[in-house]
């Protein structure tokens, strides 16, 4: 029924989204029905991680996702939303260490235990941010389902996972090479590295060769590492260095006597052709070192400072150690020359540290046979991830066969804990779910496992995995559609399919829908040093939520980068504006019209009918778009149809019969003033959920609240195609007299006569059976329709399909530009007669094209060849009169 409440004469979102969240939250809508008889669908949403602010990355990703969702809820599905949050391991531990500091303490003072009482304190109140931006976001989540990666079911599932890949020799413990962070003084993975140009150079140094006759020239970026060399190695095809083979050279600094290998690995055409080894401090040399059974020297401390293996250098940090040994290889003599170059060097891609290649031990997950796996899947058209756009597989697929052994243990103490156990006597190593029996001889492994490792399993362990039994996991898994950015297709995306094919047999989602970055206008990528950063939460305040989500849905392309500015957002604003203020008169005009009351039986005009095909039309497409996830095309149909179509054509249409004395005409555009503007608002609710739960909160409507309404469907009563036809016509003759009045400066409130030149007496039936809105439109003094209507002398001429139009407006028309603006017309549509011949006198489109688009393209040549004849015919006459 409709709410005795009038709408506001202006459009505030704070006021329309204020408190309209919680309503729907205790209206339970969101909840999925594990018993329900309808067919379920599950989204799956990247948990954002527990530090506290959600990004426009994250507020992209929720918002479609929360389109797709509340799109299939109104179809009628069992649709799971499941919320959820990241513990986040390195970023959150950070933040927690970096208050502690504030204190003066650190969290050796504290120690684990109390450690991660105030990191599960920082996390209680940071979730709780993330909830309420969730809210301000419109998120339709089950908030009755919500998960977090560290609570009690989804660390049980984390530990089967562990102890089941032990078990199959999928996860070993060994001493590698492995990315440092010396910052945040734990392991990190390739993925969690991210490369950056910097300036940096190439040293140039002498390795005396032990006999003292003569050196090699060896060239390092590094020097410090120099300290940690156990060799140095050329090619074994290398002339220049064959004798050299097998004999040994003096390490600079160090005078410790090294051996001169021969490898492979070295590439002759690349600076001198000869290699320092340094097995602790490089993953290329440290299999070369296995090759040779070098010895491996770690030369620096986890906090990237020199160590005592370092000698006299020990305590300075890496790059001052560099600083410093380059000065003394030049004091010595040994320093040939430095070539500055710039270069590509990993950062840390939480704390921004450059890392530093480590020898450590670590846990490590066997790639191959799970890369194996998801691959095989791929070639399975049935049963395999869908990427939209599909290109995106091709990058998900050249890592999966070039993948490396994951590092998946972290020296933090937040995550989960590695269940593993070393015996304090014998070193032997348990793995289990749970402690072995005699604890207190056993010493847990300290480190956690790579947040990654239990945002892995998200698909199923949020469902009650391992119960199998669980209804969760049996009703909603596998999910059907996942929503990311292609950044985190390695670091996440991967990872759960690789995963849940291991652990349930299945593909853990149905379709991967990928977009790209948010940017700010100059296209840059949005950064704290470059403070181009965009707070959601700022732009909600300032034009609404439903602005920003329909800007965020609209903005690009699946796949592409997204520019945000807040002239693109304001825009939105104006468009919402514009829906508000027509419903506004919509309502004011349906006279508390009930819901039961509207009828649609009536004698409808060429307008209504028009209307509703054209609703019929955007139903069509825009539920096709979406299915398709071609959100920005969803979006632009709508905008079309709302602006264009209901506003600035129907609105005005509407008020003939809305101001006039037909009581039945009354109810009748009344009626579908209701119907158009309650199916528009269902058809724009997930992209605008806000503003459309207001209005069709009064309007004539049944149920609680749209979010649960039916999703429009197309009515095949209410395709009118002729009328279409007809109102398509009265719009071209409205519009090309507006343009004529524009052209010579005369207002439509100044009344001039209209001559309409029909084609034949079917549309002179037409137009005088809608005269009503010729005159009402274009405001003629005199209007004459006919077949036989001669041009009269200097009037302005417009063609459209199937009528001519004249308005003789002496004094006003200057003949010469009349002519070139029809010239140009002329050149226009004999343009448009040589594109649509050209393609139809191509034998392949004839042959191969769809019937019906063929059928089309002649349509389109025979309306195009009229104008320009009739155009021709025109021009020839003005000539005449010149």
């Amino acid at each position: 029924m409709t709410e005795n409440v009038s709408m506001p004469t202006k459009y505030d979102p704070k006021s329309v989204e204020q408190g309209r969240y919680k309503w729907w939250l205790e209206g339970k809508f969101f909840e999925s029905q594990p018993n329900s008889d309808k067919k379920p669908y599950t989204i799956v949403i990247p948990p954002p991680n527990v530090t506290g602010k959600l990004h426009l990355g994250h507020a992209w990703d929720t918002t479609l996702q929360d389109i797709i969702i509340r799109m299939k809820r109104m179809q009628g599905y069992d649709a799971l939303w499941l919320p959820g949050m990241d513990h986040a391991g390195i970023a959150t531990q950070a933040k927690v260490e970096a208050k502690l500091r504030e204190q003066g303490i650190s969290r050796y003072d504290l120690g684990r235990e109390k450690f991660l009482e105030k990191t599960w304190e920082w996390k209680e109140e940071y979730a709780s941010h993330i909830r309420e931006q969730w809210a301000k976001l419109g998120l339709s989540l089950d908030y009755t389902k919500e998960r977090f990666t560290l609570d009690e079911g989804l660390s049980d599932a984390v530990k089967e996972v562990f102890v089941r890949l032990y078990e199959k020799g999928l996860i070993y413990r060994g001493e590698r090479i492995i990315n440092w962070d010396p910052e945040a003084k734990t392991a990190l993975s390739d993925i969690e590295v991210i490369y950056k140009e910097i300036p940096g150079a190439f040293y140039h140094m002498k390795y005396p060769l032990a006999d003292g006759f003569g050196y090699l020239e060896v060239a390092t970026t590094r020097p410090e590492t120099m300290l940690g060399d156990t060799a140095v190695a050329v090619h074994p095809e290398d002339e220049r260095y064959k004798q050299y083979i097998g004999k040994t050279v003096i390490l600079p600094l160090v005078n410790r006597e090294i051996p001169i290998v021969a490898d492979e690995y070295v590439d002759m055409e690349f600076g001198t052709g000869v290699v320092k080894i340094t097995p602790a401090h490089d993953p290329n040399d440290f299999e070369v070192g296995n090759r040779h059974n070098l010895e491996r020297i770690l030369v620096m401390n986890e906090d990237g400072t020199m160590n005592e293996k370092a000698g006299k250098y020990q305590g300075l940090d890496r790059f001052e150690c560099r600083k410093q040994i380059v000065e003394d290889l030049k004091a010595q003599g040994y320093l040939i020359k430095i070539e500055e170059h710039v270069h590509s060097v990993g950062h840390s891609e939480r704390t921004g540290a450059i890392v530093e290649p480590y020898l450590s031990k670590q846990w490590f997950v066997k790639m191959k046979p799970l890369a194996e796996a998801a691959l095989k899947l791929q070639q399975d058209e049935e049963n395999k991830v869908n990427f939209v756009p599909p290109r995106f597989e091709n990058t998900y697929l050249h890592w999966l066969e070039n993948i490396r052994d994951w590092c998946i243990s972290r020296q933090l103490w937040w995550g989960h804990q590695i269940p593993a156990w070393y015996h304090n006597e014998t070193g032997e190593i348990y793995v289990g779910k749970e402690p072995p029996k005699d604890a207190e001889n056993w010493t847990q492994d300290p480190d956690v496992l790579d947040t990654w490792f239990s945002s892995a399993l998200w698909p199923f362990s949020t469902m009650g995995w391992p119960d199998t039994n669980n209804k969760l996991y049996q009703r909603y898994y596998p999910t059907d559609t996942l929503v990311t950015g292609y950044d985190i297709i390695f670091f996440w995306v991967a990872r759960m399919i690789f995963q849940g094919i291991e652990f349930t047999g299945k593909r853990p989602f149905k379709d991967v829908l990928i977009h790209g970055l948010v940017r700010d206008g100059e296209g840059r990528k949005m950064s704290k040093s470059l403070g181009n950063g965009v707070d959601p939460m700022d732009v909600i305040d300032q034009y609404g939520a439903d602005s920003l989500r329909y800007f965020l849905a609209t903005g690009s392309t699946p796949g592409q980068d997204l520019r945000y500015t807040n002239e693109k957002v304001e825009a939105i604003w104006n468009f919402a504006n514009k829906i508000w203020n027509a419903s506004r008169f919509a309502l004011m005009n349906m006279n508390g019209l009930k819901y039961e009351e509207i009828d649609l039986t009536g004698e409808l005009n060429v307008s209504d009918k028009w209307i509703l095909t054209r609703l019929n039309e955007t139903i069509e497409k825009v539920t096709d778009l979406a299915e398709r996830y071609e959100f920005g095309e969803v979006g632009r149909e709508l905008y079309n149809f709302i602006w264009d179509d209901f506003c600035s054509w129907y609105i005005e249409m509407a008020k003939l019969p809305l101001y006039g004395d037909d009581e039945a005409a009354k109810l009748t555009t009344r009626s579908v003033l209701a119907y158009v503007l309650d199916n528009t608002m269902r058809l724009l609710h997930p992209m605008m959920p806000f503003i459309t739960e207001e209005i069709w909160q009064h309007l004539p409507h049944e149920g609680e609240s749209i979010a649960v309404a039916e999703w429009p469907k197309v009515r095949p009563e209410f395709d009118f195609k002729e009328e279409s036809g007809h109102m398509k016509l009265l719009m071209d003759i409205i519009r090309s007299v507006r343009n004529i009045r524009a052209e010579v400066n005369t207002p439509i409130s100044k009344k001039v006569s209209l001559f309409i030149k029909a084609k034949d007496a079917e549309t002179v039936k037409i137009l005088e059976d809608n005269k009503a809105y010729i005159e009402r439109f274009c405001n003629p003094d005199q209007l004459v329709i006919g077949v036989e209507v001669e041009a009269p002398e200097k009037a302005m001429t417009a063609v459209v399909t199937g009528a001519e139009l004249f308005l003789p407006l002496a004094g006003l028309i200057n003949l010469e530009e009349e002519i070139a603006r029809l010239e140009k017309e002329l050149d226009k549509w004999a343009k448009e007669v040589k594109l649509v011949s050209g393609k139809l006198s191509n034998e392949n489109f004839v042959k191969k094209a769809p019937e019906a688009l063929v059928a089309k393209e002649r349509e389109k040549l025979a309306d195009y060849q009229e104008k320009y004849d009739t155009v021709k015919k025109r021009l020839d006459e003005l000539k005449n009169m010149k």
